[in-house]
């Protein structure tokens, strides 16, 4: 009984490795004890420990709220409830400067590894297992704890697939495929090592500014508790609380074609650090997202490119050598620990990995679908959304209409603790009006190191240019 699931971890498995759509999966963590993790438990658990809380305007601006853009406070999980409660006691605490009904607030990238390092028992209580990934728990996942309004900035990640099981309250995800890539105005701008910001506010779009946006296909789904969603590789996603607490966990899992990946991530990095460092200080540019750390030598950089393409030959040689062996077809993925955001961390190899050979075409927005994906009641299809769109006020669902809604969260940094760019101790003026592209009143007149690299390491051009290196160094 009770623990039947309508998959199998091996066809669970299948599905995720296959699908190239988001889809979500619903009763399959019924018996998982992380459905309990609500911010009252998971506070007690704590224990008065201190996390970092992102806080943004509800306001919408037609400008995206990135990290850079916003205050950072350390409290703890009683004073969050206390706070998005309006209870009085939070005019004293960290939360004081901060009006619930005009902020949101986010603890977001928190890894279950970190701040339960005391308590590992708890990893225990996720069971990505059941998805087809033994040994994968909360040791190799994300918690997410946020307020009505909370949101990220929509963007795609370099690496892998990722999973998102929701806990407490509903979020809702607008996606878009690969292929829309040019209609969302990549940049890297903040710059965050795996991930590419899109120019666009999807909340509120500047169409004059952005009109290409217009073509994008946006599939828009209200996750709802006890759900688990699949993002695919290389969707984008912008992600909002729409309940007054929300909690996710996620799990990003590795892919052969990351290989590929963190060769493009290192050339990247080593063209915007060089590019930026360049500059004057001064001029007030926060180009260096939060969760970063520092600006990387072009000498460490260096490193981590050679290392990117040893591990990509080292993997690609692995390839051979097993299709000599064996006849089996499909991609072998690792099942250890999450690397979504191990910063040039690129000598840990997957075994007996089968490299994808194939050109990544960000044109193409429909990939071939399995033939047998069996969606139905447990397995919900994300559509794209039907009616026009100038700002993304769809209505909440619950999960009992995602069958006939065509509605449409993300993702984390494993070894960086944010900076806090505004401390809430002093109550001071939180850097909302600062945009890390020229605002829509800047003359364009002039082009900005921005403006270049917003060409210079746009998808496309980085992806040829790995390839081009990768040609060189084979040779």
């Amino acid at each position: 009984g009770e623990d039947v699931k309508p998959f199998t971890p091996e066809k669970a498995k299948e599905i995720v490795m296959s699908l190239q759509q988001p889809a979500v999966f619903c009763n399959m963590v019924d018996n998982w004890p992380a459905l309990h993790w609500n911010v009252k438990y998971l506070s007690a658990v704590l224990d008065g420990k201190t996390i970092q809380f992102r806080l943004g305007l509800k306001t919408v601006d037609l400008v995206p709220q990135f990290e850079t853009r916003c205050s950072y406070v350390e409290a703890t999980l009683e004073e969050f409830l206390a706070w998005s409660c309006g209870q009085p006691s939070y005019l004293s605490g960290p939360f004081r400067c901060y009006d619930y009904s005009k902020y949101w607030t986010y603890a977001d990238y928190k890894y279950i590894a970190r701040i339960f390092e005391d308590k590992p028992e708890i990893f225990q209580d996720v069971r990505w297992s059941d998805f087809g990934f033994p040994g994968r728990s909360g040791k190799e996942s994300t918690l997410w704890i946020g307020s009505e309004g909370a949101n990220t900035p929509c963007h795609l990640d370099s690496y892998g697939c990722n999973l998102v099981l929701q806990v407490q309250g509903r979020k809702r995800w607008h996606l878009f495929p690969p292929g829309d890539t040019s209609f969302l105005y990549p940049t890297r701008i903040p710059y965050e090592e795996s991930s590419i910001f899109s120019k666009v506010n999807i909340a509120n779009p500047d169409l004059k500014r952005f009109p290409k946006f217009k073509n994008s296909t946006a599939h828009v789904v209200t996750l709802s508790p006890g759900q688990v969603l699949l993002v695919p590789r290389h969707w984008w996603h912008y992600v909002e609380s729409i309940d007054p607490i929300t909690v996710s966990i996620n799990s990003w899992i590795e892919l052969d074609a990351d290989h590929e990946a963190r060769v493009e991530e290192a050339i990247t990095r080593m063209l915007v650090c060089a590019i930026k460092s360049a500059e004057n200080p001064s001029d007030g540019d926060l180009w260096l997202n939060p969760t970063e750390v520092e600006a990387t030598s072009h000498e460490i950089n260096l490193q981590y490119l050679n290392k990117a393409v040893s591990a990509y030959f080292k993997c690609q040689k692995t390839s051979v050598s097993e299709q000599a062996h064996s006849s089996s077809t499909g991609a072998e993925q690792r099942t250890g620990a999450s690397c979504k955001r191990k910063k040039r961390e690129v000598g840990c190899e997957p075994e007996g990995c089968r490299l994808q050979t194939h050109e990544f075409d960000f044109s193409t927005s429909k990939a071939e679908e399995p033939q047998k994906i069996p969606f139905g009641p447990h397995l919900i299809q994300v559509l794209p959304q039907s009616q026009e769109r100038g700002s993304m006020s769809t209505v909440a669902s619950d999960s009992r209409d995602l069958l006939h809604e065509n509605e449409g969260e993300h993702i984390g940094k494993l070894h960086c603790k944010k900076k806090q760019l505004v401390m809430s101790n002093d109550c001071e003026t939180p850097a909302h009006q600062m945009d890390s592209d020229s605002s829509p009143h800047t003359s364009q007149t002039a082009l900005s190191t921005n403006d270049l690299l917003d060409c210079l390491v746009n998808p496309h051009v980085i992806n040829l240019v790995a390839r081009l290196l990768l040609e060189r160094t084979e040779v």
